[in-house]
Formats: structure tokens, C-alpha cells, sequence
């Protein structure tokens, strides 16, 4: 209660304007053109079902070449990479890149690279933020806390903006917290709204799986409209022809679920790094602006062959 009590005075007793919002999103999508190939340098991994080989923090992937592209980036998958086509830094490869260091690549700037590295997996949270914000936004069931969630994004913005050495003393996990309150309070407008819904009065019940233990649940068919499955452990679950619509999604792992027909085509806070760890079909209905996966049609392939 304490916190949510500052964050509302953090975020209403305000003046500003209220700028037209690019509800697109397009500056939220990497852009591998326009960045230094940080998520290949930046990002450790292990070897593991999704790497082939083991890579440190700050060190050039085996796989990256001098133009900044992925050598093997049409056969990752296939090559043990399957970590790589699930990532999505939201954008912040190409802002870390072209405004917060200026378009100087960490090979021309050695002596910064370090700081670029560190900043990065930074305003990849930042980032993940303005994603989730926006969206909040979006939503007309949200309007009684707008102004609070304009103030979040405009400030979360101005965060994305500081110099280095500001980013690396940025107490994040504060301000997620903050953010995390309003994002809360709009999954509980929007999914109570839901309910309140004539269509769906007769079967309108509140759904509490925050956090569940649901790995490889059966839950083919279910009714899991308006459903809190935020942080839920849905890894390997079978949500084949579910209906998830308006059901909170923020932070479920979805790693190799299976969204064969399943509806999700108004569910919230749904990002494109849980779609791509998914497993889906063309039956399965995405938010209008998440890409169905290149690599599900091989997967509806081989499964038609199965069955």
C-alpha cells in the first residue's frame, strides 16, 4: 500500500502536456541495422539447448561478422542457436548505438566498449518498459490513470536519454517497481471491465494464476479469458484452441507452449520474445502488432506429418 500510495503521488501531481503517442511501437523493435550487433557482444550465454557454445559477457559471438550481421542468421535454429531467435532487445540495441553513444561503434572506441556493453541489458529494461506503458495507454479501460501512465512514459523516456554514466547509476529495479504499480492497476481495469462485458456475462469468472506452476499443463480449450497468469510457468504447456483473450501475460514463460489455435488476439502486456518461444500454428490469433514466427510453419509442418 505504501508504494502504491507514492507512486500515485509520483505519477498524478504533475502539470504536463500530453503529446500525441506513437501507439506503433515501431522504435520498440530492434533494428538490427542501425545497431553494433550489442546482443552478440553484450550478452553472455551457455552451452545449452538454445547455444551451441559457451560465450562471455562482452565478447564477440564466434558467429558475428565485421559488418555487425550474424554469419548464420537464416540457419540459427538449426545450428544450436535458438536462444538468438527468441531475443528481442526492444529497441535498445539501436538507441545505446546511434543516440546514447553517438553512432561510435565499440571497435572504433575501445576505451568505451565496457560502458556499452553495461548500459545495454539497461535500456533493454528501459525499453521493455516504454513497450508495456504504451500499450497501457492504448487501452480505454485504463483512461481513469492515464495521466499517471503519461508521466511514466515521458519519464521513463527521459531515463532512456541520460548519458552513460548516469544509465549504469540508475537504480532500475526502483523504478520498475513504479512502473510495475500502474501496470498493475491496469491489468485489474481492463480485465475487470472484461468482465463486465455483456458477451461475457455468462461465463464471467476472476481467473488468479499469478505465478502458477503450470508447466506442462493441459489446458487445451480453456477458458482463460481475462485470466492474471502474469509470471506463470506455462513452459511446455498445451494451450492448444485456448481462449486468451484480455488475459495478463506480462512476464509468463510460454517456452515451447503450445498456441496451436489458440486466441490471444486482445491479450495484455504480451511481448514478441514470448510468442517466438512458443509454439503456434496459422490458427493461432496474435495482438495486432506481434509477428507469427518463421519458424512455427516448420514446426506445423513436422507436427501435420505426425498426426
Amino acid at each position: 500500500m505504501y508504494i502504491e500510495k507514492e507512486v500515485h503521488v509520483l505519477f498524478e501531481n504533475h502539470d504536463y502536456p500530453h503529446p500525441k503517442r506513437d501507439i506503433s511501437r515501431n522504435n520498440l523493435h530492434a533494428n538490427c541495422e542501425n545497431c553494433f550487433g550489442l546482443c552478440c557482444v553484450a550478452l553472455p550465454f551457455a552451452a545449452s539447448v538454445d547455444f551451441a557454445i559457451d560465450k562471455d559477457a562482452g565478447k564477440p559471438c564466434s558467429n558475428l561478422q565485421s559488418d555487425f550481421r550474424c554469419g548464420i542468421h537464416k540457419n540459427l535454429r538449426q545450428q544450436g542457436f535458438k536462444g538468438c531467435t527468441v531475443f528481442e532487445c526492444f529497441g535498445a540495441g539501436q538507441k545505446v548505438s546511434q543516440i546514447t553513444f553517438e553512432g561510435v561503434d565499440w571497435r572504433e572506441g575501445p576505451e568505451t566498449a565496457r560502458k556499452m556493453f553495461d548500459v545495454f541489458p539497461i535500456m533493454q529494461q528501459l525499453h521493455e518498459m516504454l513497450w508495456y506503458l504504451t500499450e497501457a495507454l492504448t487501452l480505454k479501460a485504463s483512461r481513469p490513470i492515464h495521466r499517471e501512465l503519461s508521466f511514466a512514459l515521458d519519464e521513463t523516456e527521459r531515463l532512456t536519454q541520460l548519458s552513460p554514466d548516469s544509465l549504469m547509476e540508475l537504480d532500475v529495479p526502483s523504478h520498475r517497481a513504479d512502473v510495475n504499480v500502474l501496470l498493475l492497476r491496469t491489468s485489474e481495469l481492463v480485465r475487470t471491465e472484461s468482465r463486465r462485458q455483456p458477451k461475457n456475462s455468462k461465463k464471467s469468472r476472476k481467473i488468479d494464476r499469478r505465478g502458477a506452476d503450470l508447466i506442462g499443463a493441459n489446458l487445451r480449450g480453456a477458458d482463460l479469458r481475462g485470466a492474471d497468469l502474469r509470471g506463470a510457468y506455462l513452459i511446455a504447456a498445451d494451450l492448444r484452441d485456448a481462449d486468451l483473450r484480455v488475459a495478463d501475460l506480462i512476464g509468463a514463460d510460454l517456452r515451447d507452449a503450445d498456441l496451436r489455435g489458440a486466441d490471444l488476439t486482445e491479450s495484455i502486456f504480451l511481448t514478441q520474445v514470448q510468442i517466438n518461444s512458443a509454439k503456434g500454428d496459422t490458427r493461432t490469433k496474435l495482438p495486432p502488432l506481434l509477428s507469427r514466427p518463421t519458424h512455427w510453419s516448420v514446426f506445423e509442418q513436422r507436427t501435420n506429418k505426425i498426426t
